[in-house]
């Protein structure tokens, strides 16, 4: 390899869109709400786009979701089978990162609503080693099995990642109050984080949670020597 040959990122986010959206949309909102991209040049910011599927709460009607689930409601019961078909998807997506040069802890999986869900899963439940880990105006079920495998972890509480989480206190869709509760449940098994209450704010992203991440991404995936020297 030439020693012009330079990796381009030092680090990844992997940003899950809620149902029905796509990863474009997902892009095409963020730039809308900052009047530009995420400023995070050494970051790689990845916007996937969910398989259409049958979705239960829109009738069976197809649409990009996820997973499948029986309503949505904090009290439904997860489908553990649709759950394990999405985590084949959240593997691949990661592996591609580690894949092109990126270790593990310097990835950050997070998403709006639905999204935030999984992300929720996959640093709880699926990896453990990512560097953070965000959800915005969102929820896990009350028997979700990321409770169940954090109660069963056996690596120290201290190595779990991160969590950030935004809610808009107007939401009606996924009321405010289930995400403080997945959030009080999480903390109660371990988890260090945040969770910020959005004043006048619906089901929806906000410049000012927009921004807040971006502080927290840059500070928990700050520039290697490599990026500095890539700049000169």
């Amino acid at each position: 390899m030439s020693t012009s040959t330079i990796r381009k990122y030092s680090a990844s986010v992997i940003f899950f869109h809620g149902s029905g959206d796509t990863g474009q949309n997902l892009l095409e909102w963020v730039r809308f709400l900052l009047g530009r991209d995420f400023n995070l040049a050494h970051v790689k910011i990845i916007y996937p786009t969910a398989p259409m599927q049958k979705y239960t709460p829109l009738n069976g009607q197809l649409s990009n979701v996820w997973f499948d689930r029986r309503s949505v409601n904090i009290a439904a019961l997860e489908s553990k089978k649709s759950m394990s078909q999405c985590y084949d998807i959240v593997h691949q997506l990661i592996q591609n990162e580690i894949d092109h040069g990126i270790p593990l802890n310097r990835i950050i999986v997070g998403g709006f609503s639905m999204g935030g869900a999984l992300a929720l899963h996959t640093c709880y439940h699926l990896n453990t080693g990512v560097a953070g880990v965000f959800a915005h105006s969102s929820f896990l079920n009350r028997k979700s099995v990321v409770y169940e495998s954090l109660e069963n972890q056996n690596a120290p509480k201290s190595t779990l990642p991160e969590l950030l989480m935004f809610h808009g206190e107007r939401d009606t869709l996924v009321p405010l109050e289930w995400g403080l509760e997945t959030f009080e449940s999480l903390q109660k098994l371990g988890i260090v984080g945040t969770f910020t209450p959005l004043k006048n704010t619906l089901h929806e992203l906000k410049k000012r949670s927009l921004l807040d991440l971006e502080e927290w991404i840059l500070k928990k995936l700050p520039p290697l020597s490599i990026d500095i020297s890539n700049k000169l």
